[in-house]
């Protein structure tokens, strides 16, 4: 197997390539900073080494929905909090243990992500906590919210001062 082949993106600088004019030296300046600058990114990978889940939120007249990919995790893993109408979703994707059987492994190409991450929402105020539903499933965390009922608009009178 090719190990160029895995790397997304390689240096074109195989000594095929002439440095013809004065450009040159501008020309390999150029491709250097855009192979720093495509270095993290592989198809659509984000840049940063840091893990954020992807989410979407969703409403209907009667509930919120927030759903979370979070592949690789399991429940245990997922701590989803409710405080002062700020949902937190944090969790840790933890770097998988080798056993002492393993033989010694050359990584080439290592485009995961592990570490510490969470996401903070702003709810709508008068949200009960006791009424909030998270449920996991093949990495996807879904959090319904039933929304608070809407407080009705009262008329009040007014009256002359005594």
């Amino acid at each position: 197997m090719n190990l160029r082949a895995l790397v997304p993106f390689t240096s074109r600088s195989n000594g095929m390539r002439s440095e013809a004019g004065a450009y040159g030296s501008l020309h390999r300046e150029i491709d250097r900073l855009f192979e720093d600058f495509t270095r993290g990114v592989a198809l659509g990978t984000p840049m940063t080494n840091t893990v954020l889940p992807s989410i979407d939120v969703t409403q209907t007249d009667k509930q919120i929905v927030i759903t979370a990919e979070l592949p690789g995790l399991e429940r245990k893993d997922v701590d989803v909090t409710l405080e002062d109408n700020i949902l937190t979703i944090r969790g840790e994707k933890k770097i998988e243990a080798e056993s002492k059987d393993d033989e010694t492994k050359n990584v080439h190409v290592s485009e995961r992500v592990y570490g510490v991450f969470y996401r903070m929402l702003e709810l709508p105020t008068a949200i009960d906590p006791s009424t909030v539903q998270a449920t996991m499933s093949k990495g996807v965390l879904k959090i319904t919210i039933p929304k608070p009922a809407r407080s009705e608009t009262k008329k009040i009178d007014v009256k002359e001062a005594a």
